[in-house]
Parts: C-alpha cells; structure tokens; sequence
C-alpha cells in the first residue's frame, strides 16, 4: 500500500469532520491521526469557534508575553556600541557596557552575540577561533615585544613600530617611523624607555635594524647600543611570528580597526587614539577582560643617556674602535665589527694569542705569529637570554 500524503491543514479539518460526527470517539481519532487528547479538543474548539478557517489557518506560536526578554533599550546600546566600534566582539562591547551602564540588566555574551548576528553586524571574516593556550611573564616589564607593522592598509613601505608588554599587553608605543632606518627606530625606544623605563628582555625578530644578518654575530649599531642599557635581547624563531603572538594579535586588532572604521593610518594622531583605546578602553579576553593599563606600571630601572663604561679586569688592554669598527695595533688593522665603532674593547694577551673582549662576551682571537684574525661562534643574543 503506498504511503498516504496529506498536508498538515487537511487532516485537522478531517479530523474535527469526523469528531463532529453522531456517536464518534475523539480519543480513538486522536490515536488515529497520531495527536494528544489535548490537541484534538484544541483543534475542535477552533472549529466550533471560527470553523474551517479557524482550524486551517496557521497560528503563531511566539507567547504572549516574554518576561525574560532582552530589554530594548539593552539592545539599541549594544548595537550602538558596535556601531561605533566595529571592529569589537560582543564580549568586549559586553563589557564596556557593564562598565559605562550599570544600570542595564545583566545579559550574557552569547546573547548579546545573538543580537549582533540578528542585526546583521557579524561578518564571517570577524569570527576567529580563540587559543587554546597562552603564555606570559609573571610580571610587567619583564618582557617587551617589538615589531613593525606590515605595509598593507598603510601608504608606506612599511607600518608603525609598535612595543608591547608581554605581561600586561600594554602598549608602550605605536610610532610611525616610515622605514627601518636607525635613526626612527631609536629615537622611538629611547622616547619610551625615558617614558616606561627598561626592561629586563627585549623579544625581536631577525630583522633590521636590531639584526643584521651580515654581522658575524648578527649585531648591528641598534643591538648594541640596547645591550649597553643592560637590556637583554631574544630573537624569535625564524619564520614563526607566533612567537612573538601578542604584538601580532595587537596588529590583527589595528588592521581590523583600519578596515572597519575608515582610519587614517598615515595619521600619528590617528595611531595615538588607537593606542590610547587599546590600553585604557579595549577590554582584552587574554587578560581575563581587563584593560592593559590595570595590569602594568612603569619599570624602576631608568633609562640612561649616557651609560657608564664597562670595567674591564685590570691586566686587559683596553682600546677604542675606530669609525669603521677597527682596531688599529701593533702597527697592524684587525678588524672587530662595525657595529662596536666607537666602543671600547678589551684585549687578554695570553703570548701569541690574544682574546677580544666586548663587556662580557668574547668575540675574536688574534693569533700574533701568524696574523689570523679569527671569529668566535658566538651568538650573542642567545647569550643574552642566560
């Protein structure tokens, strides 16, 4: 026998037809047609009430009255809030409304990120998966993050310099310096270290001009004058930007910023108001919802113009480099770096050998009989990090 096919309207009105018959039994129909008790007298008082159209048609199934219903003023100022910061999740904007409205009921996240769907204000590019597994310093300053922004969303070759703090997330600064030069790069890090202080480890990549991959030891002008403020320094590993993953989620933020508020990018004042949201305004979910601010203080250790000399055992011979990083001695050019020019070096004669000594780290030796000018493997950023 095939299966009988009916539409959900036809068989109410043949089943109050048939419950309206003399002697009919409306339990055994409500068996029947598969319905309880209850629905059968609903759909019979229907029809004695209004008659076919009354059972026929459909009827709403949304109740009268939603006592738990999320208000409406709750509503227009989240999405006001969203408005206004596009680039924000529900959790942050949640956030900041408890913060700013405490007079609005208490709504949960997922609520509030249902009323962003429902109004059409969630991209599929804005959804991203949270870690699953974070890691920071114990505390402030113990760890600074630093790294340029790429070019795209900005008019330049390159993006800001940017300098976070691993603990925290505070951003110390956001500097558009438009290149690599030198010169940009640390007048920034001399700004902020007169402004935050000196930490104890600074987390780079393998790019200029803190690196220069055609030193012996990867050192350039910039890591050395860094080293002498006592500062030790930590490469990232090569092709792995999520070890430096808290400056990267800070850009992933910027460039969101850019492209869902129409920023100007190539505006420092620009870059400044970004900064100063993201410290005091944006809550972080990394840092259990808290602002950057709430959770960092200036370092103790001051920075200085002018740091002291190293002092060398006494015995060395001490020696200033020239302007292209050379040792001029016995009468012979030895060449150290160009990165140490105008530094002082320390030279331990042990008979025709001779060690080059820079602060704590040895970085050359002379063999006098026969002139060989050799370099030690030694990295010293590595070196740093013990």
């Amino acid at each position: 026998m095939p299966w009988r096919e009916c539409a959900v309207p036809d068989e109410r009105l043949q089943f109050v037809i048939l419950a309206n018959q003399p002697a009919s039994n409306v339990s055994a129909l409500c068996c029947q047609f598969g319905v309880s008790r209850q629905t059968g007298y609903k759909w019979l008082g229907r029809y004695r009430e209004a008659g076919a159209a009354g059972v026929v048609r459909e009827r709403s199934r949304r109740p009268r009255s939603s006592p738990r219903r999320t208000p409406a003023e709750w509503t227009a100022a989240l999405i006001a809030a969203r408005r206004e910061r596009p680039d924000w999740g529900a959790r942050k904007l949640l956030t900041v409304l408890r913060r700013e409205r405490p007079e609005l009921p208490v709504v949960s996240s997922s609520t509030a990120h249902r009323i962003l769907l429902r109004e059409n204000l969630v991209a599929a590019e804005d959804r991203h998966r949270p870690a699953l597994q974070r890691f920071e310093r114990a505390q402030p300053n113990e760890l600074w993050q630093m790294d340029f922004k790429g070019p795209p969303g900005f008019n330049q070759g390159i993006g800001p310099l940017s300098i976070l703090d691993d603990h925290s997330r505070y951003l110390l600064a956001l500097q558009q310096v438009g290149s690599t030069r030198l010169s940009g790069v640390r007048d920034t890090l001399e700004a902020t270290f007169i402004n935050c202080g000196l930490p104890e480890y600074l987390l780079v990549d393998h790019g200029t001009p803190w690196y220069n991959g055609y030193s012996p030891w990867g050192w350039s002008e910039l890591s050395v004058w860094i080293l002498r403020q006592g500062i030790r320094m930590v490469l990232s590993g090569v092709r792995h930007p999520e070890t430096q993953g808290k400056v990267e989620r800070m850009h992933e933020a910027l460039q969101l910023a850019l492209r869902k508020r129409h920023g100007c990018a190539d505006r420092q004042c620009w870059l400044d108001e970004f900064r100063h949201e993201y410290n005091h305004l944006r809550p972080h979910e990394g840092i259990g919802m808290q602002v950057p601010a709430s959770r960092w203080n200036p370092s103790p250790r001051p920075y200085q113009p002018a740091p002291q000399e190293w002092i060398y055992p006494a015995g060395w011979l001490v020696h200033g480099l020239a302007g292209e990083g050379q040792l001029c001695w016995l009468g012979r050019r030895w060449e150290i770096s160009r990165a140490l020019r105008g530094q002082q070096i320390a030279l331990e004669v042990n008979g025709d050998r001779v060690l080059v000594h820079y602060c704590n780290i040895t970085l050359r030796e002379f063999d006098l009989r026969s002139g060989a000018n050799i370099v030690l493997p030694v990295n010293p950023f590595r070196l740093l990090q013990g």
